[in-house]
This record gives structure tokens, C-alpha cells and sequence, in this order.
């Protein structure tokens, strides 16, 4: 039976969403194809319908986890009282608990320094668009100059939230992330009066 080119579709973004999840819990070099496969419900022989390699498709769900992403910051922050609840959420015990279902930054920042140009350009495209996003906010006169600098914040969040995942101590975590949330919003009061 042949399937239409929306099932193809359908079938190649159910892969794509079932490796996001599973790079992010279990890390790109940790999940292999069959496990990826496994999770969407279907054979490895139906993989390379869909990619050309594993890091194809590491390359889309890369790019595909960084869209969802800045939609999402996109939806929640409009104004600075968004801005900051976005902190809070992202340098939040739930957030770090929940790998799977965060950022994919904050999981996969060392592997994808690794990975292929192709999915580095794919990274940074993604991250781009979320951090342009913030910089129009907070900078509306001038976005761009002050990529560099919400590329640091945004760096700081995500190092705060790796730390605060790989502590053994519990409070010691969670009082990680509480001062992630004072330097970042600080560092944002203090660029705003800039």
C-alpha cells in the first residue's frame, strides 16, 4: 500500500518530535536509531524514508525543538512583566525536573557543539530566533545591538539550569537557580537604563 505524501509528512515530523524528546532526556550520542524509531512508533527500516543519516535528522530536531521554543517565547513574553516570567519559568526546579519537555539548549548545548556544521547552523538559526525576539523587547530601538548581549544572558540561564541538573544537593540546586533569576533580571534592569 503506498501512502500519501501527508502521511509521509506526518510520519516525518512524529519522528522529528519523538527525537527531540529523546535527545533532550537522553542526550544525541545516547539515542540511537532504533530507540528514536521505537519512540515514533515505527521500524528502523523506515528511517532513511525520511533522512539521509542520523544526523540529518539530529540537524531537524534541532531546529524543530529551537521553533517550538521561540513560539513560545513568543506567545508569553509581549512585555517586560512576560520577559520575567519567562526567567522564572526557564530558572524553575519544574523546568530543570522536566528535561525532556525544555529547552533544548540547555540539554544539548555540549553535545551540539560537536555535531555537524549542519546542525550548528541549524542551532544557531534557532537560538537566533528566540534571541531576537527578547532583544526586541527589551531594546525596541535597537534589537540588533543588543544581540550579543541577550546571547549572554540567554547563556547564563542555560549554564545556571546544566549546573542546578547536575547537583547532587538538592537545596544547593534549587538556591542556584533562585540567584540565576536575581543576576538575570538584574542584568536586564541594568541594560534597560543603558
Amino acid at each position: 500500500m503506498r501512502y500519501g505524501s501527508e502521511h509521509k509528512e506526518a510520519t516525518r515530523r512524529r519522528i522529528i518530535e519523538a527525537a527531540g524528546r529523546r535527545f533532550k532526556s537522553s542526550g544525541i550520542d545516547g539515542s540511537g536509531v532504533a530507540t528514536l524509531m521505537k519512540d515514533a512508533g515505527l521500524t528502523n527500516g523506515a528511517f532513511y524514508a525520511h533522512f539521509a543519516s542520523k544526523e540529518d535528522l539530529v540537524a531537524n530536531a534541532v531546529a524543530d525543538q529551537l521553533r517550538a521554543q521561540g513560539d513560545s517565547v513568543g506567545a508569553q513574553v509581549r512585555d517586560l512583566v512576560g520577559l520575567e516570567q519567562f526567567v522564572r519559568w526557564y530558572l524553575s526546579a519544574e523546568h530543570r525536573d522536566s528535561r525532556e519537555d525544555g529547552c533544548p539548549s540547555a540539554a544539548l548545548l555540549d553535545e551540539i557543539g560537536r555535531c555537524s556544521d549542519a546542525t550548528r547552523r541549524a542551532y544557531t538559526d534557532g537560538v537566533l530566533m528566540v534571541i531576537d525576539e527578547i532583544a526586541a523587547l527589551v531594546w525596541p530601538d535597537d534589537p540588533q545591538s543588543a544581540r550579543a548581549r541577550v546571547l549572554s544572558v540567554f547563556a547564563m540561564m542555560a549554564g545556571t539550569l546544566q549546573l542546578s541538573r547536575a547537583l547532587s544537593d538538592r537545596q544547593l540546586a534549587d538556591d542556584v537557580l533562585d540567584e540565576g533569576i536575581r543576576n538575570v533580571l538584574g542584568l536586564l534592569a541594568i541594560a534597560q537604563k543603558q
